[in-house]
């Protein structure tokens, strides 16, 4: 599940046509944090997924629908 969030938040990202560092500016993450959660080496919580979808403009069912 968390690569699968993974690859929809780095699809959502690109169609905005973002680097990880301008997405990691939006949502007040480090890019470090943003490249684990990409990568799903992490289990994030529902309110990072929030601040993800938000800065991306974007419901946040968006980025957890499989």
């Amino acid at each position: 599940m968390q690569k699968r969030i993974g690859q929809s938040i780095i699809s959502l990202r690109k169609k905005k046509g973002w680097s990880q560092s301008d997405l990691a500016r939006a949502c007040n993450k480090d890019r470090q944090a943003l490249e684990k959660l990409e990568n799903g080496k992490v289990n994030p919580t529902l309110y990072t997924l929030y601040e993800v979808a938000q800065a991306l403009e974007v419901e946040l069912a968006e980025l957890i629908k499989f």
